[in-house]
């Protein structure tokens, strides 16, 4: 799986470099993938028999990829492209972090696999979820940014105290993207409604 879940992402971040009629609707697709695959399969099936509340968290996870394929693939509400703006550069930091950094440090740190959180676990997912929804030009929905932002503080605590350092990434990524994505949109419904004036 772990080779797929590379495979998926680099053919996410090709599309975000290379946007096609229907890229928006793959990259949609893989997030959705992702998160309903770390809903069922982690938190339902795996993480359950060491914590109860992994019930709750694989709903919620499954409830988030659920709406990558609405406001993504049925509402065409997300649209991915890399952009040379800091929201562009900032996503596409974070999404390398998730990919290579997060690994790499993670090993530096004596977390060697498979007793260390890979690409397509919670931590390093939320990651790379936080880099794509950046580079989403259009007015991110604030329904798709709250899992992933609320997952970014109970994992890091969780994650903390289990001595996962390189999560740090992962508070600090949701701070960072849910208040660029909420001051974009406030940019955007400005000018918005400055526009409606003429």
């Amino acid at each position: 799986m772990q080779i797929i879940f590379y495979m998926l992402s680099v053919v996410a971040i090709y599309l975000a470099f290379r946007p096609t009629s229907i890229s928006d609707n793959i990259i949609s697709v893989i997030l959705a993938l992702l998160w309903l695959w770390m809903g069922i399969v982690y938190h339902l099936v795996f993480f359950t028999a060491i914590n109860k509340a992994a019930y709750l968290f694989g709903t919620v996870f499954i409830l988030q990829g659920i709406l990558f394929l609405i406001f993504g693939v049925f509402q065409s509400k997300l649209s991915f492209k890399f952009h040379s703006g800091i929201c562009g550069w900032l996503g596409l930091i974070l999404i390398l972090f998730a990919l290579i950094v997060y690994p790499v440090l993670g090993y530096t740190l004596g977390h060697r696999y498979p007793s260390s959180p890979t690409f397509g676990l919670p931590c390093p997912t939320t990651i790379f979820t936080f880099g794509l929804l950046l580079l989403n030009y259009k007015n991110s929905p604030v329904a798709i940014i709250i899992i992933p932002f609320i997952w970014s503080v109970i994992g890091f605590s969780a994650a903390f105290n289990f001595g996962i350092v390189e999560d740090t990434g992962l508070i600090i990524s949701g701070l960072l993207t849910v208040s660029m994505l909420l001051f974009r949109n406030k940019k955007y419904r400005m000018h918005d409604i400055s526009m409606k004036k003429y």
